[in-house]
């Protein structure tokens, strides 16, 4: 009871960050690990529990999701084709693998969560664009959508970083465009681990709901909030997660 307990908690933690900074699953995930589910286990339901909380972000962005209509189709193609392919490599890889692979991936997260402030700033007084997305925008966000379908923490972040660094666009515009990819990214994960990954299903109950309130609440106090404590908070659990992670497999 006491799992569950913490992954509910744990799970509201999630979508409250998301709303506000991104990196929420820096928080979700190593509480998954502490149930005594394997880093596959955590990973699939990590990516099932956090689709409500996607689903929150689009609502909230809906304006501004409107006038991207023209770039939009592209850059969902290349997520739909990314995230599958990231979701297919990770039920093949041996699951032994992934647990040598998984801290890296634990650390790169934290680390572009860290930097988000680097890209937000370089977001500033940029015009907006209604055109079909150059090449290099959808291929970053095909990449981006890669490591989304395998492993999921800080998606947003690193969907954001993809189209900081190749559309000129203002940063309210991104994060649009950032809340459907992630949306679409996450769809096609609980589509392909809820048919064919080891999901806890029991867990994904207790923390779906919970991650959607956080969700909702990140989005009404997101404006009134120091961000840049909570993203500190953040960076920090995952420096610790990412530690904890090294040394389970290297030892």
């Amino acid at each position: 009871m006491e799992g569950f307990l913490l992954v509910a908690l744990a799970g509201a933690l999630c979508g409250l960050v998301n709303s506000i900074a991104g990196g929420g699953s820096l928080i979700l995930f190593p509480t998954l690990l502490l149930t005594g589910m394997s880093p596959l286990a955590a990973n699939v339901t990590n990516s099932v529990t956090t689709w409500p909380g996607y689903l929150g972000g689009v609502g909230a962005f809906r304006d501004e999701i409107a006038t991207r209509r023209h770039q939009l189709p592209w850059l969902l193609g290349a997520t739909v084709t990314g995230s599958t392919i990231g979701c297919v490599l990770l039920l093949v890889t041996p699951e032994a693998a992934f647990d040598v692979v998984v801290p890296w991936l634990v650390l790169a997260a934290t680390v572009m969560t860290a930097f988000q402030p680097v890209v937000r700033r370089r977001l500033r007084d940029r015009p907006t664009t209604d055109h079909r997305p150059p090449t290099r925008a959808i291929g970053a966000v095909f990449l981006a959508t890669i490591y989304g379908g395998y492993f999921g923490a800080a998606l947003g972040v690193i969907v954001l970083a993809a189209l900081a660094v190749t559309l000129d666009d203002s940063i309210r515009n991104l994060n649009a465009s950032k809340s459907v990819i992630s949306l679409v990214d996450a769809s096609v994960s609980v589509t392909v681990f809820g048919l064919f990954g080891p999901v806890e299903w029991a867990f994904v109950a207790v923390a779906a709901p919970t991650t959607l309130i956080g969700g909702y609440l990140g989005g009404r106090i997101a404006r009134r909030l120091d961000e840049g404590v909570l993203r500190a908070m953040v960076v920090a659990l995952g420096g610790l997660g990412s530690v904890a992670l090294f040394v389970s497999a290297f030892t």
